[in-house]
């Protein structure tokens, strides 16, 4: 077996019984999810739990980040309800195999590189949304209810946080909901449990194709539908991928991720499944669980099916308010809390993206628009601050003037750069560029626009010292050396 393959299975018997209690955690946490995520796309409960294990347990083996954990997903299933409701649940499976193949073309194309214009203060903010609504989403499970259920939230937080103090040999998460259960069952409480959420299936996933008629008008529905899927679920799982690798403080094969993304919701369609992503909650109990290989996120998968199959009526009789513990951890563990002092110690400009992506992605509960719209603010302010990285020095020697340029020259600083040349009222000037380079044909056409201008008031200009880079550019698209104005050697 391949030392990789293999270390990112199996590291010691501690860590795999780790793998194995964490994956079983996750299991439980991933039943109710499932069956909400399924109720706001409109379908079967069985379609959001089915999804779940294809996914969860494929991914394992073809992800590029262990420990990472992804099945049924809100964000996905917000887009698919317009389509369901119109066409019906055949064209769901139908656009999810779609979505796969998209998604499968994207990690060829390598767009996961696309992450590295993800700022810092865009992932925090990511984060931070992601904590609050988790949290907002166990509110309906706390209204309407009775003391029990405040009662077991409180005692569920009480034993997740006191027992690693006494011992972290079983996950104190699973401790929690097994404890909890057993009282609830034992007494009768008058609580909410996972059967009230819907109807869990009794049976295995069968294989089977969509339903759909292979024609280009069955294309033109789902495409849309697809495109979007597919680019809400790489960029959750990418930005998912990343915390995760700092919190593991290791690394991860993005572009994997994206073809392993692509297979596991292709298989999930063809097992009566809708698509999915990664999912940042149960990734956090995962890795708070003490998950850190493949094993774990297949433990979870594959112990979700035999909860599902063989244990469907005791799973339907555990008390939601020990699952509603579990999230409340994860959404306190979640949160990034030193952004909060960091919004003093930090400049203006990274605290203003991280606030708006929080924002944006709370009240629109869009994680695609949140992120947008930090990544489009980070680029305005990193252009803003770009544009200023430039010098003009003017110097007079004797009847001539010598202008020195340093910094970068590039679209956003032209207008900027061209206000810095005065008008010399004939005078020859020499404008030395040895520290600066040009970036584009906006640079060069300010330089252009300032000689031009030097030369109608009858300057004798001269540009010299451009490094390779923006001679090449120069010599490709500059008009000035075609008015008789001699380009400036290339320093060695």
């Amino acid at each position: 077996m391949h030392a990789s393959f293999r270390t990112s299975w199996f590291v010691g018997a501690a860590q795999m019984r780790r793998d194995v209690l964490a994956g079983i955690v996750v299991a439980l946490a991933l039943i109710p999810e499932a069956i909400g995520f399924s109720i706001i796309a409109g379908v079967d409960p069985s379609v959001g739990l089915y999804a779940s294990v294809a996914i969860a347990i494929i991914i394992s083996l073809l992800g590029g980040r262990p420990a990472m954990i992804s099945a049924a997903t809100a964000a996905v299933a917000v887009v698919v309800t317009p389509l369901v409701r119109d066409h019906g649940v055949a064209y769901l499976f139908a656009a999810t195999i779609l979505m796969g193949l998209i998604q499968i073309a994207a990690g060829l194309l390598r767009l996961d590189l696309l992450m590295q214009f993800v700022s810092r203060s865009v992932i925090t903010g990511f984060v931070n949304a992601l904590a609050i609504l988790i949290f907002m989403a166990q509110l309906p499970q706390l209204t309407g209810v009775t003391w029990h259920s405040y009662a077991m939230v409180a005692a569920g937080l009480a034993i997740i946080y006191l027992l690693p103090r006494l011992t972290r040999a079983v996950p104190s998460a699973l401790v929690a909901i097994l404890l909890l259960a057993v009282v609830s069952i034992a007494l009768g409480l008058p609580v909410r449990t996972v059967g009230d959420m819907g109807r869990l299936p009794d049976g295995l996933p069968s294989f089977a194709l969509p339903a759909v008629p292979l024609t280009l008008e069955t294309l033109r529905i789902i495409l849309p539908y697809s495109l979007t899927m597919a680019a809400v679920g790489l960029l959750e799982s990418m930005l998912t991928a990343q915390i995760v690798d700092d919190m593991t403080d290791t690394d991860s094969d993005k572009r994997r991720e994206c073809l392993g993304q692509g297979g596991a919701n292709i298989a999930a369609a063809l097992l009566g499944g809708m698509g999915g992503c990664a999912m940042i909650g149960q990734s956090v109990i995962n890795v708070t669980s003490g998950g850190r290989t493949r094993l774990s996120t297949f433990v979870a998968g594959a112990f979700l099916l035999f909860l599902l199959v063989a244990l469907g009526p005791v799973v339907g009789r555990i008390p939601m308010p020990a699952l509603v513990a579990v999230m409340i951890m994860v959404s306190i563990g979640t949160f990034s809390w030193n952004s909060i002092p960091n919004l003093r110690r930090h400049p203006p400009t990274s605290s203003v993206v991280m606030l708006v992506t929080v924002a944006v992605v709370v009240v629109t509960r869009d994680l695609a628009q949140g992120v947008l719209a930090g990544v489009l603010l980070s680029a305005i302010f990193f252009a803003g601050k770009v544009q200023r990285m430039f010098t003009v020095e003017r110097r007079e020697e004797g009847e001539a003037v010598r202008y020195r340029v340093g910094g970068e020259i590039f679209f956003a600083s032209v207008t900027r750069f061209t206000r810095a040349f005065l008008p010399e009222e004939g005078r020859p000037v020499t404008i030395d560029v040895s520290a600066a380079h040009f970036w584009d044909i906006s640079g060069v056409g300010a330089l252009d626009k300032i000689v031009a201008r030097l030369r109608r008031d009858g300057s004798a200009v001269e540009v010299i010292g451009y490094n390779q880079a923006s001679a090449d550019l120069v010599d490709r698209f500059a008009l000035h050396d075609k008015t008789g104005v001699e380009l400036g050697a290339v320093p060695h």
